[in-house]
C-alpha cells in the first residue's frame, strides 16, 4: 500500500474530530487527521470556554483545542494542515482528494463541522469572540446585566434570546423583515418576556468597538432602517449571530444522505452513514445541541463504530 494510505482517515479538527483521533489512535489504527482549513474548529474562534467539563476555571477555546490534538499525537495520530477538496466513495479503498495528491482509507470519519452563518461585514470579524458571538449557550454567562442584541428571526434567534435573559440586563432582537420564521409558540415566548425587545425592519451597518491596549471590546451598532434608510446608533455590549448554521457538507453531496439544511444523517443511536466504513460525528451531523462536549461524544462514538467495523471486514 502507498504512504498514503491509512487505516482510518478523520476529515476536520474541532472536538468531534481531535477525541476521534484519540480513540482511533489508542485503537493502534494510526488515523491521519486533516485539519482543513480552520484547524480546532469553531472553538478557536471562542474566547474562554467555562462549560466543558475538567476544566473548572474555564479554558481558552484555542488551547482547549491544542490540548485536545497534543494528546491525540501523543497516541500515534498524524495531522496534515490540508484541505480535503473532494472524495470519492464508490468503492473501497475510499479515495480523498486534496490539491494534487491521492490518500486512501479503509475507513473515513467526517467532522468537518458546521460554520455559523454570519453578517459578512469586517467589524464583525474584528470583534469576533470580543463581544460579537454565535452561540448564546457558550457566551451568555459572559454579559450578566449587560445589554445584547440577538440577530435572527427564526426559532434560534427567540431560543437564544430567551436563554439570554437569565445574564443579559436587556436583549433586543434585530430583524430585517416584519414577518418571523419563527414558530408561533417561539415568538410568543420572546414577546412575553419582559426583558426583550423586538426592532423590525433593520440591519446591522456596522459594529462599533474600541481597542484599549490591545483589549477589543463591542461599545454599540449602527442600525440601518431598511424601509427608510434611516440610520441609528445604539450603546450595546455584544451581540448574537443567530441566522443559522451551514453544516460544511459540500463535498458529501449526492454521495451521502442529507436532511434540508445539509446535515448529514446518521443512523440512529450511531455514527453510521448509508455508505459502510464513512462515519459522521459532531456538528456536522448535529443540529440540535452544537456542544463541544457532544461533539467530543460523538467524536468517540465514531472511532468505536470505525474499529468494530474494521475488526468485522478483516
Amino acid at each position: 500500500m502507498s504512504k498514503n494510505h491509512h487505516k482510518v482517515i478523520i476529515i476536520g479538527s474541532g472536538p468531534a474530530g481531535f477525541t476521534a483521533a484519540i480513540y482511533s489512535a489508542r485503537a493502534n489504527l494510526s488515523p491521519l487527521v486533516f485539519e482543513g482549513n480552520q484547524p480546532g474548529g469553531q472553538l478557536t474562534i471562542t474566547t474562554e470556554v467555562e462549560n466543558y467539563p475538567g476544566f473548572e476555571n474555564g479554558i481558552m477555546g484555542p488551547e482547549l483545542m491544542d490540548v485536545m490534538r497534543k494528546q491525540a499525537k501523543r497516541f500515534g495520530a498524524e495531522f496534515a494542515y490540508k484541505y480535503i477538496e473532494r472524495v470519492d466513495f464508490s468503492k473501497r479503498p475510499f479515495k480523498l482528494f486534496s490539491g494534487k495528491e491521492i490518500y486512501t482509507a479503509d475507513a473515513v470519519i467526517i467532522a468537518t463541522g458546521a460554520s455559523a452563518k454570519l453578517l459578512g461585514i469586517p467589524s464583525e470579524q474584528e470583534y469576533m469572540g470580543f463581544g460579537v458571538s454565535a452561540c448564546a449557550t457558550c457566551d451568555g454567562f459572559f454579559f450578566k446585566n449587560q445589554e445584547v442584541i440577538v440577530v435572527g428571526g427564526g426559532d434560534s434567534a427567540m431560543e437564544e434570546a430567551n436563554y439570554l435573559t437569565k445574564f443579559a440586563s436587556k436583549v433586543t432582537i434585530v430583524h430585517r423583515r416584519e414577518g418571523f420564521r419563527a414558530s408561533q409558540i417561539m415568538l410568543e415566548r420572546a414577546k412575553k418576556n419582559p426583558k426583550i425587545e423586538f426592532v423590525l425592519n433593520s440591519l446591522i451597518e456596522e459594529i462599533l468597538g474600541k481597542n484599549e491596549n490591545g483589549r477589543k471590546s463591542v461599545t454599540g451598532v449602527r442600525l440601518k432602517n431598511v424601509k427608510t434608510n434611516q440610520t441609528t446608533d445604539i450603546k450595546i455590549d455584544g451581540i448574537f449571530m443567530a441566522i443559522g448554521h451551514k453544516p460544511n457538507t459540500e463535498i458529501f453531496k449526492d454521495m451521502l444522505e442529507m436532511d434540508e439544511s445539509g446535515y448529514l444523517k446518521v443512523k440512529n443511536g450511531s455514527t453510521y452513514t448509508k455508505i459502510e466504513g464513512v462515519f459522521a460525528a459532531g456538528d456536522v451531523a448535529d443540529k440540535t445541541y452544537r456542544q463541544a462536549v457532544t461533539a467530543a461524544g460523538m467524536g468517540c462514538m465514531a472511532a468505536i463504530d470505525a474499529e468494530r467495523w474494521l475488526e468485522s471486514q478483516e
